[in-house]
């Protein structure tokens, strides 16, 4: 049996993880597949891909592309979910902000540097015409942080997906004043160059079968409702998220998709350098 970790954010997103894992899908070709939870999000996956702690890791597109450009030994594989993530941007339940615009110059709540959160409030600022060089942050280290920061005074505003944040909405411990959504596919499968090279056969049958679950996901009869209780939404809440929301089931990533993602990161302001495209991705399907 073949020993592999991965991780991923404990969000609707990974359920099918949670399927094929819940199946024994791997164990049937005598992979243990061992899953993590990263409530920090991307950061924290990349430091857990950079020492060991993860083999694979289901991270934001923006997250794992900028921390390869700094030196993570990694490749990305594919896309995991094909539509942009909604970050809702929120602030305390009850401040006196009315708007995005009203949040210029105000501190902001990030769960790492490097994580989505903090590289997506950088793209908002771009977005809203702010001064990138006055940004304010507040380290938190997830989402619990950054309800935490915002009770406290700690920060003035935090980004987290829309979705996830909404019970919180609906319990007045946040209130949204607008959202931001990525300008690319949100998730993508990477996995460490070390595992890649001693156990190539092994990924690709984890890609072919959460490839197959992806294609079958939104089908699945009920599926909303079990969504719905497991992750504390409203039934109507779900239902839009899974209308919004694509898996990919394809097999491949392009020299094309790294390179417009780069380019725009490059524009944004979150990287200084761009790489050959090829550095980034392995193809396992040549």
């Amino acid at each position: 049996m073949i020993d592999l970790k991965i991780g991923g954010v404990p969000e609707h997103f990974n359920y099918p993880w949670y399927l094929t894992l819940k199946n024994k899908e791997y164990a049937k070709h005598n992979i243990n597949l061992r899953w993590k939870d990263f409530p920090g999000g991307t950061g924290d996956m990349c430091k857990a891909l950079r020492n060991g702690n993860v083999d694979i890791a289901i991270t934001l597109t923006e997250g794992i592309i900028k921390d390869i450009i700094d030196g993570n030994p990694s490749k990305i594989l594919q896309t995991y979910v094909s539509s942009p993530l909604v970050w809702g941007i929120h602030t305390k339940f009850g401040a006196p902000f009315q708007s995005i615009s009203d949040l210029e110059n105000k501190k902001i709540a990030i769960s790492r540097y490097g994580s989505g959160s903090h590289l997506m409030a950088i793209v908002n600022a771009y977005n809203q015409g702010w001064n990138l060089n006055s940004l304010d942050f507040q380290i938190v280290n997830d989402l619990e942080g950054g309800i935490q920061a915002l009770q406290n005074g700690e920060a003035d505003y935090f980004m987290w997906e829309h979705f996830t944040t909404k019970p919180l909405v609906d319990r007045k411990i946040f209130q949204r004043v607008g959202d931001c959504p990525t300008p690319w596919p949100c998730f993508v499968i990477a996995v460490r160059d070390e595992v890649l090279k001693s156990y190539p056969g092994q990924i690709k049958i984890i890609l072919d079968t959460i490839n197959k679950q992806n294609a079958i996901f939104k089908s699945i009869v009920g599926i909303d409702q079990v969504l719905s209780k497991r992750y504390d939404q409203q039934l109507k809440d779900i239902q839009k998220w899974l209308s919004i929301t694509e898996w990919n089931s394809d097999d491949r990533i392009s020299k094309e998709f790294i390179q417009e993602v780069q380019n725009k990161l490059y524009f944004f302001g979150v990287i200084n350098t761009k790489k050959n495209p090829a550095e980034f991705i392995k193809n396992m399907y040549i």
